[in-house]
């Protein structure tokens, strides 16, 4: 199938694509990588009467490292993000997280801030949002807001993107020191959508036990489901964790449904399991990362 007719609009300036997407109003959308868009717009599931191509906005390309976080602007693609040295070391979880997105074809072209804008319950990028407490920078010739994952993810494909708006930059928040972190999925092809997902963070404290953890779960309701596993695990040395409780309150928060691919039993005994690996891993880091520290302060 070929899409509906659309106009076509290729702004080389951010100020010019606010100025665009304020004319258009209801009728613009943005393209960036459109490895979501287009396939969309092929099957006429989407019928937007403009594009705006974000192709030739040099300011959108380049991911900024700080103390504090990583900034990653619209145009910066899945791959870009998932082979940038100092992102990665700055935020391992990010790597481990962008490993597992589809194929080096879809990579290459797809955009991680498009990801999170798509919104697909399935999806690594959105459940990041929220885990590494970051936002979501929206633009428009009105002025400039931020978004949270809790006010931005609204629903299955649906996020807090209004008319006339562009979505700028994603920012990630650093972790805390002896933090690591572990990304965890399962799907019926390497590169598909996961029947069930978890990102996973855990600090210790220097004694090498347990000070915090956190997790967020895909493909187990419509947006990604957070929860707080620091009370089940506080105080648990990193080599010898009893995640069961933590597993618990995991599958009580989750809500999955059945599906041609699982059965909601399936993929909340599923999500249990895979948090399990996931808590080990994390932990294992975490003091490899302590042990690092301490190395650069003898």
């Amino acid at each position: 199938m070929k899409p509906s007719p659309f106009a076509y609009h290729a702004p080389e300036s951010v100020d010019e694509t606010l100025t665009t997407l304020s004319e258009l109003g209801e009728d613009g959308k943005v393209l960036a990588g459109g490895q979501s868009l287009i396939p969309l717009l092929n099957m006429r599931l989407a019928a937007p009467p403009a594009l705006v191509d974000l192709a030739r906005v040099p300011e959108l390309d380049t991911v900024e490292v700080t103390a504090e976080h990583v900034r990653v602007p619209a145009r910066v693609t899945h791959e870009r993000l998932r082979t940038h040295a100092e992102a990665t070391a700055a935020i391992p979880l990010l790597r481990q997280a962008l490993d597992w997105v589809a194929h080096p074809v879809i990579r290459n072209r797809g955009t991680a801030l498009g990801s999170i804008v798509h919104g697909d319950p399935a999806g690594e990028l959105p459940a990041l949002l929220g885990l590494l407490d970051g936002n979501v920078e929206l633009v428009s010739t009105q002025g400039r807001r931020e978004a949270t994952a809790d006010s931005f993810l609204l629903g299955p494909l649906e996020s807090d993107v209004r008319p006339g708006e562009l979505a700028r930059a994603v920012v990630f928040s650093r972790p805390a020191p002896r933090t690591g972190s572990a990304f965890e999925e399962l799907a019926r092809r390497h590169g598909d959508y996961a029947m069930a997902g978890v990102a996973v963070t855990v600090t210790l404290d220097p004694a090498r036990n347990v000070a915090a953890a956190r997790a967020a779960f895909i493909g187990v309701g419509g947006t990604p489901i957070g929860v707080e596993l620091t009370d089940a695990l506080s105080g648990q040395a990193f080599d010898a964790l009893e995640p069961g409780e933590a597993i618990g309150l995991a599958r009580a928060a989750i809500d999955p449904t059945d599906d041609i691919h699982a059965t909601a039993s399936y993929r909340r005994h599923l999500a249990g399991v895979l948090l399990g690996r996931a808590l080990e891993s994390a932990a294992r880091r975490a003091a490899e990362d302590a042990a690092a520290e301490e190395g650069t302060h003898t």
